[in-house]
């Protein structure tokens, strides 16, 4: 992909993974943690999610070498499970919650795609703002699904592996944690293989169902 594009894409990107730790952070506030609040980081301005390496200099770095691949985090909202009020299952909900605003981040995407392709058929709009309006749209239901699947691989210190911490019996939950301080090696390891297309298999599935819903209003 040109670097234009991914230029045009990258605001996207940044918003999605800025929602989706404020979605921890909510979530995590409901379940008796204000840690997240206290540090002002349930808000959708993106200054104070931004990581340097993660937000700006590795992005801008895939845009300029011309990958094919660009990925993006923002800072980890601060979470303390000790003020949770039932750990196990708090654990588990916040973890869920940034895939899961993820997931409803596609389906509004969806609907902006659709209004798009309605604006072209009966709105006295330059076709050009129509066409941007669904591209954009397309590519945030793509991010926010990859984003999704990915944040859900049981790998610290991914969403996934709180949930598989959570479920595991106490022994195994042990032994998960002595593996954590590899995930992020594990992780690099992953990403080079092929497996690693195989994991986002579902979150292309879902991508063309629901681009096979925005084409009915063509």
């Amino acid at each position: 992909m040109e670097w234009v594009l991914w230029i045009r894409v990258l605001p996207v990107l940044l918003f999605s993974v800025v929602i989706h730790e404020c979605a921890h952070g909510y979530v995590a506030s409901r379940c008796g943690d204000e840690t997240a609040r206290r540090a002002g980081r349930i808000t959708l301005n993106p200054i104070p999610h931004i990581d340097p390496f993660g937000s700006i200099l590795l992005p801008l770095l895939l845009i300029f070498t011309g990958s094919r691949f660009l990925i993006a985090w923002a800072k980890p909202v601060p979470v303390n499970p000790a003020n949770f009020r039932r750990p196990g299952r708090d654990d588990i909900l916040v973890s869920l919650a940034g895939p899961c605003s993820n997931v409803m981040l596609a389906l509004s995407f969806t609907l902006v795609a659709v209004l798009g392709q309605v604006m072209m058929r009966i709105l006295p709009v330059p076709v050009v703002v129509a066409q941007s309006l669904v591209f954009l749209a397309q590519y945030g239901i793509l991010i926010n699904l990859l984003l999704a699947v990915f944040n859900l691989i049981p790998i610290p210190p991914l969403d996934g592996s709180h949930i598989l911490r959570q479920v595991l019996p106490r022994k195994g939950a042990a032994e998960f944690d002595k593996i954590s301080r590899y995930g992020f090696l594990i992780l690099l390891v992953l990403v080079m293989t092929p497996v690693f297309r195989f994991i986002f298999f579902p979150a292309h599935v879902f991508f063309w169902l629901l681009m096979r819903f925005v084409s009915m209003f063509v």
